[in-house]
C-alpha cells in the first residue's frame, strides 16, 4: 500500500517545489531599485563680457532626480555643476583672463519626448575670475554668481545622453568703478555627454 502511494505522492511533492522555485525567481524584480544620478561632462564656448571674443574651457555636472516625489513634481531634482573657461583668449582681452564658477540648485525636466527631453534650471554659487588692468595690474575677484539655463538631452545610446545646455550669469557689483557698479553677465552654451545611472539593480 505504501508502494503504491509513493508515485502519486512524490509527484505531489515536486509540483510544490517547482512552483515555489518559481515564485522565487520572480521575487528579485519586486525588490529592484534604481539609481537616480546623472554624470555629465563637456566642453563649453563662453562670451565671458569681457571685451570681444570668447573663451573655451570644460564643465562637469552631477544631478539628482529623486523617484520619490508626488507625480505633479516628477521631473524636479537638483544639479551640482562645475566650469573652468580659460582656454582660447582673444587679443582683445587680458592675456590672463580666466572665469570660473561652482555652483548648484534646481533642475526641472520635461516628460520625454521619443529621445529628446528639455529641461530647465536656476543656480546660485560662487565664481572668480583673473584679469590684469590695462596698467599691468593683476586682480583676482570673487562673486556670488546666479545662472539661469536650460537645454536639451538626446538619447545617444542607452544610458548615454547628448547634451546641448544654455547658461546666462549675473555677476553683481563687478566694476565698483563705475557709479552704479557695473555687473559682469557671461553666458554661452556647453556640448557634451552624460552617463545616467537610473537602470534597475537587484539587492
Amino acid at each position: 500500500m505504501r508502494l503504491k502511494l509513493f508515485p502519486p505522492l512524490s509527484l505531489a511533492l515536486l509540483l510544490v517545489f517547482s512552483t515555489h522555485s518559481s515564485f522565487s525567481q520572480v521575487k528579485p524584480a519586486a525588490t529592484q531599485r534604481t539609481i537616480p544620478i546623472v554624470v555629465g561632462a563637456g566642453i563649453s564656448a563662453y562670451n565671458p563680457d569681457w571685451n570681444s571674443g570668447h573663451l573655451l574651457g570644460g564643465t562637469l555636472w552631477v544631478d539628482y532626480m529623486p523617484t520619490f516625489l508626488p507625480r505633479r513634481f516628477q521631473g524636479l531634482g537638483l544639479e551640482a555643476e562645475g566650469r573652468d573657461l580659460s582656454l582660447n583668449r582673444s587679443s582683445s582681452q587680458p592675456s590672463n583672463l580666466r572665469e570660473d564658477v561652482a555652483s548648484g540648485g534646481v533642475i526641472y525636466s520635461w516628460s520625454r519626448y521619443y529621445r529628446f527631453r528639455p529641461y530647465g534650471k536656476f543656480l546660485l554659487g560662487y565664481g572668480n575670475t583673473d584679469y590684469t588692468t590695462s596698467d599691468g595690474t593683476r586682480y583676482h575677484e570673487s562673486r556670488t554668481v546666479t545662472t539661469a539655463g536650460g537645454g536639451i538631452e538626446v538619447q545617444a545610446f542607452h544610458r548615454i545622453w547628448a547634451r546641448a545646455d544654455y547658461e546666462y550669469q549675473w555677476w553683481p557689483d563687478f566694476f565698483k568703478g563705475t557709479n552704479p557698479a557695473g555687473k559682469l553677465n557671461p553666458q554661452g552654451i556647453t556640448l557634451g555627454v552624460s552617463y545616467h545611472f537610473n537602470q534597475p539593480f537587484y539587492r
